[in-house]
């Protein structure tokens, strides 16, 4: 399951926030969502926009939205709880686009003001005067503008009125199942971990810049790497074996609680903030113990060992994490080992 290329790729496209910059594209291809997990659905509507672009000789674009508007919506409603759980970073989808071979990636602050401008008033503000759209792909269950009123029909009549195609691509699926941010966030949120590499066509990711932390893990004999989740409720919550890119020519690997440690203060450095908090099985004795901040690391979650525990004390922590040690080596074993009788089946 995991990926061939063992160094973290950087964001080779442009990006921008907003649509008021000198370096943006005068006419584009454009397609408009969310794009949280970038899963194999998006790919295909990516890879469409790219094929309809280069016919026309013009920028493909990807128009996104931050915050994600149910975000948004939830916390004007005063119940939090509703936003739905996040399944990647903004930096993460932001690669996704950039390895999609997407010309740039327009991200627009979802706000009081774009959340009430009606459909007809985003096709003109946004889409015609802000981008210069000729072509417009949205998915088959595409609703815009102030209270969802905008919908495909209005958008294509508008393309007509303004000179820009339009375009729906219908749901993608996967051994009969629709695939969807949802259905990614239901695999992720029940330690399915395969289903959801099915979904998005690799192994969940998460990627960043190694942080510092409260090195509480060297007191404890297990040393980790962190990176910080930004948003506060991932889709994904528990102890993970994983593979860690990008610290070495191999995937190192590891395992990695994801969420907010209820074992520690919540007043430590981190300030009780969703951690994706890493530790190396082998760690590489050419990096020293300081060798791993400030790098830009990508760790992808295998298989889930179970939920995030409170322990007593740090020996009970210790103990802990051991067990999750030798558990991880023992599916790591096992994967190997499958992997192996795979590749001779292959060959016979």
């Amino acid at each position: 399951m995991a990926c061939a290329n063992h160094q973290v790729p950087q964001i080779g496209m442009k990006v921008f926030r907003g649509f008021h910059h000198a370096g943006l594209a005068p006419d584009c291809a454009v397609t408009i969502g969310n794009f949280d997990g970038v899963h194999r659905g998006h790919q295909a509507m990516l890879a469409l926009l790219r094929s309809e672009a280069a016919q026309r000789g013009i920028t493909s674009c990807v128009l996104t939205f931050e915050p994600h508007p149910r975000d948004y919506f939830a916390a004007r409603s005063g119940h939090q709880q509703l936003a739905p759980a996040r399944i990647g970073t903004l930096r993460d989808k932001l690669l996704d686009h950039a390895q999609s071979a997407v010309d740039q990636t327009i991200v627009l602050p979802f706000t009081a003001s774009l959340a009430n401008q009606s459909a007809k008033d985003f096709v003109e503000t946004v889409l015609v005067r802000g981008l210069g759209a000729r072509y417009v792909l949205v998915g088959d269950d595409f609703r815009f503008g102030a209270q969802r009123a905008g919908d495909y029909a209005l958008l294509d009549a508008a393309g007509g009125s303004h000179g820009f195609d339009v375009a729906r691509m219908n749901s993608y699926q996967v051994h009969g199942l629709r695939v969807s941010s949802s259905a990614v966030r239901n695999a992720l949120s029940e330690g399915r971990m395969a289903d959801a590499a099915r979904l998005l066509g690799r192994p969940y990711r998460i990627s960043g810049h190694v942080v510092h932390g409260r090195k509480l893990g060297r007191e404890l004999g297990f040393r980790t790497i962190n990176l910080r989740f930004a948003h506060w409720k991932p889709a994904a919550n528990g102890i993970f074996v994983v593979l860690v890119h990008g610290l070495a020519e191999r995937p190192l690997p590891g395992v990695a609680n994801l969420g907010v440690r209820p074992s520690l203060d919540p007043n430590d450095v981190n300030g009780g903030r969703v951690l994706l908090e890493t530790h190396c099985l082998d760690w590489p004795t050419a990096l020293g113990s300081d060798g791993g901040y400030g790098k830009i690391v990508r760790v992808e979650l295998l298989h889930k060992l179970h939920d995030e525990l409170k322990y007593a004390d740090l020996n009970a922590l210790r103990q802990g994490i051991t067990r999750d040690c030798e558990e991880a080596r023992a599916f790591l074993a096992s994967m190997h080992a499958e992997t192996h009788r795979q590749t001779t089946r292959d060959r016979i």
